[in-house]
């Protein structure tokens, strides 16, 4: 999608991606005591003090990856939790999740990036939880990696649409799990597609 080219819309989608993904966080942090939760390599030891927001624009300003990576991060991320239901995201793992998906996606899409020991400086993390961040995700999307221009539209169309509306967050009573639920069978049409949206 060209649109993704532009600063002011890489802007508005990081700025949108961070709403989303803070907002899911506390969900689930506040959901936490009820149902539980696996503890895994992406938990830190305490709550990050860098917001959502200043982490992926730190990660914008120097990751220097295409602006696709971030669309394609948050598919993998959607992938992630649907595969791994135990580990939803929250406020201790959000941020390494983060890195980490944006890390695969650079790989997986770009031509030239960086090594995960630079990811690792951006992130703020070692060289060596970095890769056993790295490993982990891929282990938990199952290696389905790829993202067919089907699906990539659809996230696209879905963030631009919510985008559009700036939608009052939700209430966090209403919703503990807010995510995508595509289904990337290629037989699938784009009305069926549309009708699997679920948030």
């Amino acid at each position: 999608m060209a649109e993704l080219e532009s600063p002011v819309v890489m802007s508005k989608l990081i700025t949108f991606l961070s709403s989303l993904l803070e907002r899911v966080a506390e969900s689930n942090d506040l959901t936490r005591r009820f149902h539980p939760q696996k503890i895994s390599v992406f938990h830190g030891l305490s709550r990050p003090t860098i917001s959502v927001q200043s982490y992926l624009d730190r990660i914008l300003k120097y990751a220097n990856c295409s602006p696709s990576c971030f669309v394609v991060a948050y598919v993998y991320l959607d992938r992630f939790t649907q595969r791994q239901p135990t580990l939803p995201i929250n406020s201790f793992n959000v941020h390494r999740l983060l890195i980490t998906s944006v890390m695969v996606a650079a790989k997986f899409l770009d031509d030239m990036y960086y090594n995960n020991a630079y990811y690792a400086k951006v992130g703020g993390i070692t060289t060596t939880e970095m890769n056993f961040l790295e490993v982990d995700f891929l282990f938990g999307l199952g290696f389905h990696l790829n993202v067919t221009p089907t699906t990539f539209h659809t996230y696209c169309s879905y963030l631009q649409r919510e985008m559009m509306l700036l939608q009052p967050p939700l209430s966090l009573s209403k919703s503990p799990k807010l995510y995508l639920c595509l289904n990337e069978d290629d037989q699938s049409t784009p009305q069926q597609q549309q009708q699997e949206l679920a948030v």
